[in-house]
């Protein structure tokens, strides 16, 4: 572990465009720190987010760029050994820490912290649970895998008791094999749920159960963890912990249950019942059931700290989501397209089902990327083609990065498409963004919605689309 002390004044991030880096960066800028950093990828937004606050971006990865040794220096997840930084770290001896670590040690130590795991809905509970807090006064600190746009940005300081987390699975960093949660010093968690994914951390779906039961340990007995009981494999990992939980969902088995969901254009109302604790109907502005147990999960840990009714209402009523989640990018000739970050089938069947709540009497065309280190082989191939049962047509982009995956073990979007076909619908796969664009542009009509969904940037295609539809010549 490192021992922070007074010395440290200049800190040097390792890949520092990433989002939770680039925020951090900011963050420690702002208490005083002298911060600079490098990346092989500087390019907006980060890159002008970063110039904003006046940090200094090294573009690409060189030994030169730490000639004068930092007092510390911050390594991204995405590095290792190779990069020619961290091998002069390394061989001088200069003081290094991971993300994780980093905003364990100099933000939510000392404070009570909030976290939020789970396969799916991490970003949206965590945004959630923050503007809840911010509403209710506590002046919340935060880490969000995204930009909540209530915010801005993905992460803050605070000023307050508590700080909440985004508890991710995935691995902490080259020297640090363990997820990243287990940094975050839980006090109060939500698990949302618990699904095989990280194909490329995690051997199996025990392993993933493995690491959340060795993470609850760390919850003390005077905490509180708010679980997913309609969830199998969350329901499992809380059987041996040492702290007290209670259950959430929509069985009759849950503690505090959802009920008398209703959908309109506006948005999902739902009852929630938690004897002794809250008898209400509650609003969201979003859709979708996975949202309603996005903002049962929160409003769970907001009741648990006194935060009343009306309060968690009001944060509903003005909550403005995540970017890339939902998020409509734009409208052109009537033809709405929308932004998601889905990958595992799972996300993608819940963001299908919710955007079609949203238009429920106009065609969906959902347009697929493969992109993530799952969701690229064929380990989800059957659930992937099942995920689609709400859209009316199916485009798939062939798997990225998909010369450098064997042959035997790469998704096989062209089977994909005939399982889906088989379902009744219209399902083709493409091997170029620009093939999928050219499709859209003779095939899309006015009224129509399409859902893109993709972890990375899928080539920009939501606003090649828009500027095309808006072309004079279409």
């Amino acid at each position: 572990m490192l021992v922070l002390n007074h010395s440290i004044k200049h800190i040097y991030f390792i890949g520092i465009c990433g989002t939770a880096m680039a925020s951090l960066a900011v963050l420690l800028k702002k208490r005083g720190y002298h911060v600079t950093g490098s990346d092989s990828n500087v390019y907006p937004p980060m890159s002008i987010f970063l110039e904003q606050q006046s940090i200094d971006v090294l573009d690409g990865y060189k030994e030169g760029n730490l000639h004068n040794a930092p007092d510390l220096v911050v390594i991204g997840n995405a590095l290792s050994r190779g990069n020619p930084e961290v091998e002069i770290v390394l061989e001088q001896g200069i003081p290094y820490i991971s993300m994780a670590e980093l905003l364990k040690e100099f933000f939510i130590r000392g404070t009570t912290s909030m976290v939020v795991t789970g396969t799916h809905g991490k970003t949206t509970t965590t945004s959630l649970l923050a503007w809840i807090f911010e509403c209710a006064g506590k002046q919340p600190g935060f880490m969000i895998g995204g930009i909540p746009e209530n915010f801005g940005t993905s992460c803050q300081q605070g000023g307050g008791e508590f700080f909440i987390t985004e508890g991710d699975e995935y691995d902490t960093a080259f020297f640090d094999k363990r997820s990243k949660f287990f940094h975050y010093q839980p006090h109060q968690l939500i698990i949302n749920n618990i699904e095989f994914d990280h194909a490329d951390i995690f051997d199996s779906l025990e392993d993933i159960l493995r690491a959340f039961r060795l993470m609850l340990r760390l919850v003390p007995r005077n905490g509180l963890i708010a679980v997913n009981g309609d969830d199998d494999n969350a329901m499992n990992v809380v059987q041996s912990v040492y702290s007290p939980y209670v259950t959430f969902g929509f069985g009759k088995k849950c503690e505090a249950r959802a009920m008398d969901l209703q959908t309109t254009s506006e948005g999902t109302t739902f009852h929630l019942e938690w004897p002794n604790h809250c008898d209400n109907t509650f609003h969201i502005p979003i859709f979708g059931q996975y949202n309603v147990r996005n903002a049962m999960g929160s409003a769970i840990l907001a009741l648990h700290n006194g935060i009343v009714v009306e309060v968690i209402q009001q944060a509903f009523d003005q909550f403005c989501n995540v970017k890339r989640r939902q998020e409509l990018r734009g409208v052109c000739n009537g033809i709405h397209v929308y932004d998601d970050f889905a990958h595992h089938p799972t996300a993608v069947l819940e963001t299908v089902r919710a955007i079609r709540q949203k238009h429920p009497e106009q065609r969906l065309i959902a347009v697929f990327e493969p992109r993530s280190n799952t969701s690229v082989l064929n380990i989800h191939q059957s659930a992937l083609a099942n995920s689609f049962e709400a859209a009316d047509e199916v485009l798939l982009a062939y798997p990225h990065r998909m010369d450098q995956i064997p042959f035997e073990e790469r998704l096989d979007v062209g089977r994909v498409a005939e399982m889906i076909k088989k379902q009744g619908k219209n399902a083709l796969a493409f091997e170029a963004v620009s093939l999928i664009v050219d499709y859209l542009l003779k095939s899309a009509q006015p009224d129509d919605v399409i859902l893109v969904m993709s972890n990375g940037k899928f080539d920009n295609i939501h606003q090649t689309l828009l500027d095309k539809f808006s072309s004079p010549a279409n």
